[in-house]
């Protein structure tokens, strides 16, 4: 009798263990992704700006540099290239002369002011595009430009493109 009641508190023990996982494990599986770890690769895909400008922003104060804060107009001139890439499936569709940054930037009425941009395709998370940036001696610089107060980020996706998901990361100082 009492390895009978032994045997019976050791299966009782064993399935509340057992079911504490469970239960466990279901809310685990319930955790959002991090927005730097969400998938561009859709239609429906908006890049998080608040968090890349606090990546962006950490990143830079590494090296010394100010931080960036989002600004709607330039997040308006990356969307525009973003979408023109995924168009065209192509990064290169920023060297047409209304697809270049200075025009751009002049059509938000900021001619003069200083910016520079990333344009890639294929990554496709943020925290891909940000790594991919660093590592890239040309677009890091433009991610370290000592002159950007302000940045604006977007992505456009194409499903039958070679890359699938297009960047634009545009960097500028302040307005004038």
């Amino acid at each position: 009798m009492n390895l009978f009641k032994l045997l019976t508190g050791a299966f009782v023990r064993i399935g509340v263990a057992g079911a504490a996982a469970l239960l466990l494990s279901a809310c685990v599986s319930e955790t959002e992704t991090p927005s730097f770890y969400k998938s561009m690769a859709r239609v429906d895909a908006s890049v998080d700006q608040q968090t890349a400008a606090q990546m962006i922003s950490q990143y830079r104060a590494n090296s010394g540099l100010g931080p960036v804060r989002v600004d709607p107009s330039l997040s308006a001139i990356a969307a525009s290239q973003a979408a023109a890439m995924a168009r065209a499936g192509d990064v290169r569709a920023s060297l047409p002369k209304e697809q270049q940054l200075e025009t751009r930037m002049a059509s938000i009425g900021e001619p003069g002011t200083h910016a520079v941009e990333n344009v890639s395709g294929g990554y496709r998370t943020l925290a891909e595009a940000f790594s991919g940036w660093r590592e890239s001696p040309k677009h890091d610089k433009v991610m370290l430009d000592d002159k950007a107060t302000r940045l604006g980020i977007a992505t456009a996706y194409a499903p039958n493109a070679k890359h699938k998901v297009f960047w634009s990361l545009v960097m500028a100082g302040p307005k004038p």
